[in-house]
Protein backbone atom coordinates (compact mmCIF):
# COMPACT_ATOMS: atom_id res chain seq x y z
CA UNK A 1 0.00 0.00 0.00
CA UNK A 2 1.24 3.44 -1.10
CA UNK A 3 1.80 6.05 1.87
CA UNK A 4 -0.55 8.43 0.07
CA UNK A 5 -3.37 5.69 -0.13
CA UNK A 6 -2.31 5.25 3.59
CA UNK A 7 -2.65 8.50 4.38
CA UNK A 8 -6.32 8.63 2.68
CA UNK A 9 -7.41 5.89 4.32
CA UNK A 10 -6.79 7.07 7.94
CA UNK A 11 -8.17 10.47 7.21
CA UNK A 12 -11.77 8.98 5.97
CA UNK A 13 -11.49 6.71 8.85
CA UNK A 14 -10.83 9.65 11.15
CA UNK A 15 -13.19 11.65 9.39
CA UNK A 16 -16.24 8.83 9.42
CA UNK A 17 -15.15 7.88 13.23
CA UNK A 18 -15.42 11.59 14.73
CA UNK A 19 -19.28 12.93 13.93
CA UNK A 20 -20.81 10.50 16.01
CA UNK A 21 -18.43 10.56 19.10
CA UNK A 22 -19.10 14.10 18.84
CA UNK A 23 -22.86 13.72 19.03
CA UNK A 24 -22.87 11.32 22.45
CA UNK A 25 -22.66 13.68 25.30
CA UNK A 26 -22.07 13.07 29.47
CA UNK A 27 -25.23 13.66 31.14
CA UNK A 28 -24.19 15.28 34.25
CA UNK A 29 -22.13 17.96 31.84
CA UNK A 30 -25.57 18.99 30.19
CA UNK A 31 -27.81 18.21 33.08
CA UNK A 32 -28.38 19.18 36.74
CA UNK A 33 -29.43 16.30 38.41
CA UNK A 34 -29.90 18.80 41.54
CA UNK A 35 -32.29 21.21 39.09
CA UNK A 36 -35.16 19.42 38.77
CA UNK A 37 -37.75 20.83 36.27
CA UNK A 38 -41.35 20.05 35.63
CA UNK A 39 -43.36 21.98 33.03
CA UNK A 40 -47.19 20.99 31.46
CA UNK A 41 -47.78 22.02 27.78
CA UNK A 42 -48.30 20.89 24.58
CA UNK A 43 -46.57 17.93 22.53
CA UNK A 44 -45.45 19.86 19.22
CA UNK A 45 -42.83 17.05 18.07
CA UNK A 46 -41.73 13.90 18.97
CA UNK A 47 -38.45 12.69 17.34
CA UNK A 48 -37.14 9.07 17.63
CA UNK A 49 -34.11 9.54 16.42
CA UNK A 50 -30.25 7.92 17.45
CA UNK A 51 -28.20 8.76 19.74
CA UNK A 52 -31.50 9.88 21.61
CA UNK A 53 -34.84 10.46 20.97
CA UNK A 54 -36.32 13.80 21.58
CA UNK A 55 -40.00 15.27 23.34
CA UNK A 56 -40.33 19.33 21.77
CA UNK A 57 -43.42 20.94 23.60
CA UNK A 58 -44.89 24.20 24.11
CA UNK A 59 -45.43 25.90 27.46
CA UNK A 60 -47.20 28.90 28.44
CA UNK A 61 -45.00 30.86 31.08
CA UNK A 62 -45.27 32.88 34.05
CA UNK A 63 -45.86 36.27 31.59
CA UNK A 64 -48.88 34.21 29.25
CA UNK A 65 -46.04 33.95 26.76
CA UNK A 66 -45.73 30.86 25.04
CA UNK A 67 -42.08 29.10 25.33
CA UNK A 68 -40.41 26.15 23.28
CA UNK A 69 -38.95 23.31 25.59
CA UNK A 70 -37.07 20.45 24.38
CA UNK A 71 -36.30 17.57 26.69
CA UNK A 72 -34.03 14.72 25.75
CA UNK A 73 -34.81 10.81 26.32
CA UNK A 74 -33.30 7.25 25.64
CA UNK A 75 -32.63 5.77 22.22
CA UNK A 76 -35.37 5.07 20.31
CA UNK A 77 -34.60 0.57 20.72
CA UNK A 78 -34.40 0.96 24.37
CA UNK A 79 -37.63 3.38 24.79
CA UNK A 80 -39.08 0.68 22.14
CA UNK A 81 -38.04 -2.22 24.38
CA UNK A 82 -39.42 -1.23 27.23
CA UNK A 83 -42.74 -0.54 25.57
CA UNK A 84 -43.08 3.01 24.51
CA UNK A 85 -43.66 3.14 20.73
CA UNK A 86 -43.39 6.37 18.15
CA UNK A 87 -47.43 6.81 17.78
CA UNK A 88 -47.72 6.78 22.00
CA UNK A 89 -47.87 10.40 22.16
CA UNK A 90 -48.97 12.78 19.24
CA UNK A 91 -48.64 16.57 18.46
CA UNK A 92 -51.35 18.17 19.71
CA UNK A 93 -51.68 16.35 23.44
CA UNK A 94 -50.91 18.20 26.58
CA UNK A 95 -48.80 16.76 28.93
CA UNK A 96 -46.05 16.83 31.79
CA UNK A 97 -42.70 16.54 31.62
CA UNK A 98 -40.90 16.25 34.89
CA UNK A 99 -36.85 15.94 34.52
CA UNK A 100 -33.72 17.63 34.74
CA UNK A 101 -32.60 21.18 34.04
CA UNK A 102 -29.86 21.87 31.24
CA UNK A 103 -26.79 23.09 33.52
CA UNK A 104 -27.44 26.51 30.75
CA UNK A 105 -30.18 26.97 32.33
CA UNK A 106 -32.07 26.83 28.42
CA UNK A 107 -35.71 25.22 27.82
CA UNK A 108 -34.19 22.36 27.53
CA UNK A 109 -33.76 19.16 30.05
CA UNK A 110 -33.08 15.37 30.53
CA UNK A 111 -37.13 13.39 30.45
CA UNK A 112 -37.42 11.65 33.76
CA UNK A 113 -41.14 11.00 33.44
CA UNK A 114 -44.25 12.00 31.37
CA UNK A 115 -47.39 12.13 31.90
CA UNK A 116 -50.19 12.19 29.62
CA UNK A 117 -53.59 14.00 30.32
CA UNK A 118 -55.40 10.55 31.19
CA UNK A 119 -52.56 10.31 34.17
CA UNK A 120 -50.60 7.48 32.63
CA UNK A 121 -47.06 7.98 33.85
CA UNK A 122 -44.27 6.56 31.44
CA UNK A 123 -40.36 6.86 32.94
CA UNK A 124 -37.49 7.45 30.82
CA UNK A 125 -37.21 4.41 28.87
CA UNK A 126 -41.15 4.18 28.44
CA UNK A 127 -41.47 2.24 31.75
CA UNK A 128 -45.42 2.56 31.79
CA UNK A 129 -47.04 3.10 35.50
CA UNK A 130 -50.19 3.84 36.72
CA UNK A 131 -50.21 7.25 38.90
Amino acid sequence: MTKKLLAAWVSCLAAATAVPASAHHNFFAVFDRDDPVSVSGVIVEVRMTNPHSWFFLDIENEAGEVERWAFEAGTPSGMIRNGYTPDLIKPGEQVTIRGFHARDASNMGMLREIITSDGTIYEMFGQERAR
